[in-house]
């Protein structure tokens, strides 16, 4: 009787009549629980056809003690991870220099490798590391790209994401986004059968940082545009309100909070504003926040259901799903002159759209054949994708970079994260060790 009592509690307070799939979503959430564990696993279950052949030798290092993290592997997971590449294994390399002149090409044209990553680890003065590096084109027998990168005592897991995305810029032309931050909701059984945490991790699931915890659930993550505060949405008093929480100290600010929904925060471009859903007036509705001011303006008046805000790149217009035509759609409002748009028009169910980094693609959830799946329209030529293929993926949260989406989904009947590319040809799973994880939402690059 609880459960249902909750479900009816939420969809009452929502009032979303069309997003069933919230309701499936809190229906999983209370049935599906089970222990939570810190860390998500990576598991590459699709990659390009021919990946770029390349090898990451272990880095030179000659302190006193083993370091607490291997740079390489680090690097050696990123790229292997973005689908674009194949790393050779160690048991199979001829030689481990860390200097452009222990390197022989030679062996390293005969086990076919095109480009070669080595580098060295030392100590600094304030007991921090200093992590040097070197990329090679092993055909041409000459190096591309160099460089240092410097850090904390517990920085070697970060300095090796970000020599990743130098590597992978080098070689691809699109900028890295290895070292940035994912957001989650877990939830832990053993603990309560209504126990839900909010975690940052780095975005290969290391690293995973408490931010909330809450009996209540908790929704709809979003980072500020330096990657320093989370807005996301938590019914801790038995009402949903959005809070703004500083991730390092763990301050953090509850918005107004309105009788009804007070749901779906999105954060502009520029940090100043707040994007959200409010149905203070009766009817959901799309509002702005000034962040600075406190001043709310109401950015959509109409008598269909208006939710799910996101940003275009430029900050002047504002995506949302409304089922104003009948079915759930995408449009989008010019907040200048409050011209709305329509966006999607294949299918009778699209939302949660987002834009890419370059606003050319549309990230969205669409229906096809009674399951959702996440998709991308081409805003240039019209056209519409499937990007996935399992029963329920929702909650796409686009890299900065725009090279992949993140996504809720169940596979085997458990509640995980997984990521596609854009094109759909690189996928892989993002588990929990244990447990339920979901609503994701990829963070900005770092400062």
């Amino acid at each position: 009787m609880r459960v249902k009592k909750v479900i009816r509690m939420i969809q009452r307070i929502l009032k979303v009549r069309f997003f069933s799939v919230f309701s499936s979503m809190a229906f999983t959430l209370l049935f599906s629980l089970s222990a939570w564990s810190s860390n998500l696993v990576i598991e590459i279950t699709q990659g390009v056809d021919n990946p770029v052949p390349i090898a990451v030798v272990p880095f030179q290092w000659s302190g006193d003690r083993a370091l607490n993290e291997d740079v390489a592997q680090v690097i050696d997971a990123d790229l292997e991870r973005s689908g674009q590449f194949k790393s050779l294994k160690r048991s199979l390399m001829l030689s481990f220099p860390y200097q452009k002149d222990d390197v022989f090409f030679r062996d390293w044209q005969y086990l076919a490798t095109e480009y070669l990553v080595i580098g060295q680890v030392v100590i600094t003065d304030t007991g921090g590391f200093q992590v040097d590096y070197q990329l090679f084109d092993v055909q041409r027998q000459e190096s591309i790209l160099s460089g240092r990168f410097a850090g904390g005592k517990n920085d070697l897991r970060a300095l090796g994401h970000s020599i990743s995305d130098a590597v992978y810029e080098a070689l691809t032309g699109l900028k890295g986004a290895f070292r940035t931050r994912i957001a989650y909701v877990a939830a832990d059984k053993k603990v309560n059968p209504s126990y839900y945490k909010l975690l940052v991790a780095d975005s290969d699931g290391y690293n995973a940082k408490e931010i909330l915890k809450s009996n209540q659930p908790i929704m709809s993550p979003s980072w500020s545009r330096d990657a320093t505060k989370l807005a996301y949405v938590s019914f801790e008093t038995n009402r949903p309100a959005i809070y703004i929480q500083d991730i390092t100290t763990g301050q953090r600010e509850r918005i107004k909070s309105f009788k009804g929904i007070n749901g779906a925060p999105a954060w502009s471009p520029d940090g100043s504003k707040l994007a959200m859903v409010l149905s203070k007036d009766g009817n959901a509705e799309i509002y702005t926040l000034d962040l600075a001011s406190k001043r709310l303006t109401r950015v959509t008046k109409h008598y269909g259901i208006d939710t799910e805000p996101s940003w275009s790149v430029d900050g002047k217009n504002i995506l949302f799903t409304s089922d104003r035509g009948g079915k759930p759609q995408i449009y989008q409002v010019t907040l200048e002159s409050g011209w709305v748009e329509r966006l999607t028009f294949e299918g009778d169910y699209n939302a949660r759209g987002s834009l890419t980094h370059d606003g050319r693609f549309l990230v969205l959830v669409s229906r096809h054949d009674e399951q959702f799946h996440i998709a991308v329209q081409d805003l240039q030529r019209g056209t519409m994708a499937l990007l996935t293929k399992t029963s329920l993926d929702e909650s796409p949260s686009v890299a900065p970079n725009g090279s992949m989406v993140m996504y809720s989904t169940q596979v085997g009947g458990r509640d995980i994260l997984a990521a596609v590319s854009i094109d759909g040809k690189v996928k892989f799973n993002i588990p929990a060790n244990e447990g339920v994880v979901r609503e994701p939402a990829w963070s900005p690059y770092l400062n």
